[in-house]
């Protein structure tokens, strides 16, 4: 039956509840008072016309039936109470005789008959809910949480009958003991988890504390491990207010969660005037960072978006999963080419005349570059350099090349590398059109070939998980926190800057590893940690500005500015058509020595 249909059930249905009513209103006051017919009929005419163009500005037939609550009753009383009032306002102009008594009966009738129906439907549905719900056994939960964020789960859960069975909450506030949300009491704190998993039969614990730092959630972690019991977050608040809400759509507790990095927020009204009618490319738009660069863009509606990448494969889930997810409200195309063809990337910038262009194509797995320094070379270097100039040759507005920490005082080809090509981009930004701009960060949490799925990929054979050298230390940051400040360093470069992104402070690699065991429900005992030496290029600490470099200007929150020096870029494109000759020790020893260079 269609929703056009069911409005127009309910209507003549009030309407029939407010003629039945006026009638019995008639039989009960005809002991007390003569009513005449005829202003019994002008009553109910006035009423229901009264009523339906009320009752139509407030959506009271537009309301679902089966999801009737204190808001719907409101709707509805109001709309009688102010159909009546415009009787009682008629009768004292017109008749000024009629009976008051007959409009409050009348009117307190009416309102039990027309909500009556709707919670009898109500009932039942909670009803066959209920039964539903017994053949799939929803688990035993215990809420961790009785603030904004439990209320609202639970608040979800009630009104969407989900299948979730809430049996308390916890809470670390002492003067929330014993309260209750929606009939849901609190039973203690943390300490006390143990014992309400076994006292209570919990099969699961869901934390519903966006704001719970990582040490206080990792400690929630290691009690449920403890007592062998399943932890997740609960659903985004994203998803809760869509109503994507489900048992399947519990987050899993992971690594960034530990960390306890809070979420970088930008500023929609101002990226979205900034990305209003504009084209945007991302190159490697098929990578970690690439692709979450695209989904972030898209929030602010772009006129097109182009994704570039080499990867077919990796272009065509980027763009399913976008085109899914923004149909045809937006331009999204996908364009496969290599930035190491000079020409097809020309050809590209002339064609689609984007206003914005990321760059984040790279190779970026240090040890694989120490073993292939020419590929290194020419897709880090004669890449970037192909696709700078071809923005500045199409007259592209702004152009952000995504760099890394690994570009500072680089051991090795793939941070040398990267280097060379911050050269190139900011040494363009003299004169013209396009404002360059380089962003620098460190590792990102779940990029390909990143430590984190090494560790859980060893895990999950038994172990052991090898750490390079205990030693050894890393900043960390996750994909949508790393491209959101990409976005807003872009917008807020003049050109020629190299921005660095605060990344916190550094992670002891050790210490994520035994996290990471930890969040797979083992113990280091059960899984081993072991040293395996140090790879090819690597180091024990990274630098995102070396000392030269240091300046205290901070245009953002997390963005800082770094005092690179601008090279001559006959010297710069000098040595780079230079490379090509040499033999890999060569270049890998005129790359470094070149890098280093202030």
């Amino acid at each position: 039956m269609s929703r056009k249909i069911k409005r127009l059930i309910l209507l003549v249905m009030d309407i029939a509840m407010i003629a039945l009513s006026i009638l019995l209103s008639k039989l009960f006051l005809d002991v007390i008072t003569d009513i005449p017919e005829q202003q019994i009929q002008v009553a109910l005419l006035l009423v229901s016309i009264s009523y339906i163009a009320i009752s139509t500005r407030l959506k009271v037939f537009s309301l679902i039936t089966r999801y009737t609550d204190a808001r719907s009753l409101w709707k509805i009383g109001l709309s009688l109470l102010l159909s009546y009032g415009g009787l009682l306002l008629f009768s004292i102009i017109v008749w000024q005789s009629f009976s008051y008594r007959f409009i409050l009966t009348a009117g307190v009738i009416s309102f039990v008959l027309t909500i009556t129906p709707r919670l009898i439907w109500r009932g039942l549905h909670e009803q066959r809910s209920s039964s539903k719900r017994k053949t799939s056994r929803s688990l035993r939960t215990l809420l961790v949480g009785a603030g904004d964020g439990g209320h609202l789960f639970i608040n979800t859960v009630i009104e969407k009958r989900l299948n979730f069975d809430i049996v308390g909450i916890i809470d670390s506030d002492p003067n929330k003991l014993h309260s209750y949300i929606h009939n849901v009491r609190v039973l203690g704190n943390r300490n006390d988890l143990p014992r309400l998993v076994e006292e209570l039969g919990i099969e699961q614990v869901i934390i519903a504390i966006p704001s719970l730092s990582g040490k206080e959630r990792e400690a929630i972690v290691e009690i449920c491990n403890a007592a062998q019991v399943k932890v997740h977050n609960m659903p985004s608040i994203e998803d809760i207010f869509s109503g994507n809400v489900s048992v399947s759509s519990l987050r899993e507790i992971d690594i960034a969660d530990l960390l306890g990095r809070p979420e970088v927020v930008l500023n929609q009204t101002e990226l979205g005037n900034y990305f209003e009618n504009k084209t945007v490319l991302v190159t490697g738009a098929g990578g970690s960072i690439g692709s979450e660069l695209c989904r972030q863009v898209l929030k602010f509606g772009p006129r097109r978006l182009l994704l570039l990448g080499h990867g077919e494969n990796s272009i065509y889930l980027i763009h399913r999963e976008l085109i899914g997810k923004y149909g045809q409200q937006l331009e999204i195309i996908p364009l496969i080419a290599d930035i190491q063809d000079r020409d097809v990337i020309f050809s590209i910038m002339q064609e689609y005349q984007p206003d914005v262009v990321y760059h984040a194509a790279a190779h970026k797995h240090v040890p694989l570059m120490e073993y292939n320094p020419h590929e290194a070379v020419k897709n880090n270097i004669f890449g970037t350099k192909n696709v700078a100039e071809a923005a500045k040759a199409a007259g592209v507005g702004k152009f952000v090349m995504v760099s890394t920490d690994k570009a500072v005082n680089p051991p090795n080809v793939m941070g040398a590398t990267k280097r060379v090509a911050e050269m190139i981009v900011t040494g363009l930004n003299e004169a013209g059109k396009t404002q360059f701009v380089a962003v620098r960060f460190g590792n990102v949490l779940g990029s390909r070939g990143s430590v984190v799925p090494l560790f859980k990929e060893q895990i999950k054979k038994g172990g052991p998980v090898t750490v390079t050298d205990f030693r050894m230390t890393r900043y960390f940051m996750t994909i949508p926190e790393a491209s959101r400040l990409v976005i807003q360093a872009g917008h807020m470069a003049r050109g020629g800057e190299v921005f660095v992104l605060d990344m916190g402070e550094p992670v002891q690699i050790l210490e994520l590893a035994r996290k990471v065991i930890k969040l797979s429900g083992y113990t280091e005992d059960e899984i081993g940690i072991v040293e395996s030496g140090i790879r090819p290029g690597e180091k024990l600490y990274e630098e995102l500005l070396s000392t030269e470099e240091r300046v205290g200007e901070q245009i953002h929150e997390k963005i800082f500015v770094g005092r690179v020096s601008n090279h001559n870029q006959q010297v710069v494109s000098d040595f780079i058509n230079s490379l090509a000759a040499k033999s890999k020790a060569e270049l890998k020893t005129a790359l470094i020595d070149f890098a280093k260079q202030e």
